[in-house]
């Protein structure tokens, strides 16, 4: 048995100390927030094998220079002179390319896969009753040239062994009969599935609190003591820890936590936001309005309209025209439904940790022998969570991984 510190209380943190502690290992985690807001809790709650394509695909680059200048656009790059997003935005661009995206999308379906399984598993063990519902999602096609784009990536999916059909405007109407649907056609992925993210968590810290994991909130790490590239202990806000093992699952922050001990990582923030309706929309099936690349999910209780990825540095700033923007699109494709002033004045954001090349960083780091990194998953993060964690007790347990984790060293060069 080993005493491991985790570093970040969000969802990829959780799933590390769940496994971490399955295998009979003493867990802290350390969270500088109070671990009731952010990415973990706003995200659409999507565990989606279907998106096979990383972020970093061709023709996201020019896209993005095209939207820098639309201030309601879903994809926005703010340029800045800071020599961390400079080499970021460098390595962004060397891998959005075709070879990448083929090389990427059955790593991206491997771990998505194997984490909807092991959702499933949690969700059979005592102590959790968050939703889980296996309906697929839809691919809302507006345009032609989408609809055409979105098949294409549909057989792609197909050939690979996910469950996809193709639909047209009436069979979407059919489908989702209990509110108007503007759309002429969709793809429907029946291989992905849907969770309330906030259940999840609460009874993720329920469970992890009573098998004997410590939870530290509003705890911020102040330095890392390294000696011989081993981490000797922890200094905090609060006190000073030592361990075996160190996670680092700190999203958005984890670059800052690094550069204590030395190790440069290639991170940048992208801001999500979601707006909450809990009227009834009539919205019975996870959607995304790709036009608008915005997403839709029923969740118990309330209908989730989520977007926008903005890379702009970290900042909870809510900004009204993006939110704007989402519920301008909610209306495009649901014409019957139309979000309030006060819900959109609800609106909340979260902090995607971004990798340059679309995949997340799981695994050890050679500049340092007791620490494993955990993060980077940007928009899949909810969709990776549990096969996440799981890898990260194989490592520290030196247990051989559930798949091959080359594609996600730390250490890999852009």
């Amino acid at each position: 048995m080993k005493s491991i510190i985790v570093i970040g209380g969000g969802i990829i943190g959780l799933c590390s100390a769940y496994y971490l502690s399955k295998q009979g290992h003493q867990v802290t985690v350390i969270d500088q927030s109070n671990m009731d807001e952010g990415a973990s809790y706003v995200n659409a709650g999507y565990i989606s094998p279907s998106h096979i394509i990383p972020l970093s695909a061709p023709g996201v680059v020019k896209k993005g220079i095209q939207w820098m200048f639309d201030p309601s656009s879903p994809f926005y790059i703010k340029p800045r002179m800071d020599l961390d997003f400079l080499q970021w935005a460098w390595a962004f661009n060397k891998s959005c390319n075709a070879k990448h995206v083929e090389e990427s999308i059955r790593v991206i379906r491997d771990i998505s896969l194997l984490s909807e399984d092991l959702y499933k598993d949690i969700q059979g063990e005592a102590g959790f009753d968050f939703k889980h519902e296996k309906k697929g999602i839809l691919m809302l096609c507006q345009t032609e040239k989408m609809l055409e784009e979105e098949i294409k990536v549909a057989k792609m999916a197909h050939e690979i062994g996910l469950e996809v059909d193709e639909l047209n405007a009436t069979q979407v109407q059919e489908l989702e009969s209990g509110v108007k649907v503007n759309s002429i056609g969709a793809t429907h992925y029946l291989c992905d599935s849907h969770t309330t993210p906030h259940e999840f968590m609460k009874n993720m810290k329920d469970y992890l609190e009573q098998v004997g994991v410590i939870i530290n909130r509003n705890e911020e790490v102040i330095d890392l003591n390294l000696e011989k590239a081993h981490i000797k202990e922890l200094k905090t806000s609060k006190g000073i820890y030592q361990a075996d093992e160190y996670v680092l699952a700190a999203g958005s922050w984890t670059p800052l936590v690094c550069k204590k001990i030395g190790v440069k990582m290639l991170l940048q923030a992208g801001k999500g936001y979601r707006i909450n309706c809990h009227r009834p929309t009539g919205i019975t099936y996870p959607a995304i309005l790709t036009e608008a690349k915005a997403a839709v999910t029923p969740m118990n209780g309330f209908t989730r309209f989520a977007g926008t990825m903005e890379i702009a540095g970290i900042s909870k700033v809510v900004n009204p025209v993006r939110v704007e923007a989402i519920a301008q699109a909610a209306t495009r494709y649901y014409p019957e439904v139309k979000l309030t002033t006060e819900e959109k004045q609800d609106a909340s954001s979260g902090m995607r940790p971004v990798s340059p090349d679309g995949l997340p960083y799981i695994g050890r780091t050679k500049k340092c022998e007791n620490l494993t990194i955990a993060t980077g998953h940007a928009m899949m993060g909810w969709t990776m969570a549990t096969g996440t964690g799981k890898m990260v007790s194989e490592v520290i347990s030196e247990q051989s991984p559930s798949m091959n984790m080359t594609p996600f060293n730390p250490d890999r060069k852009f």
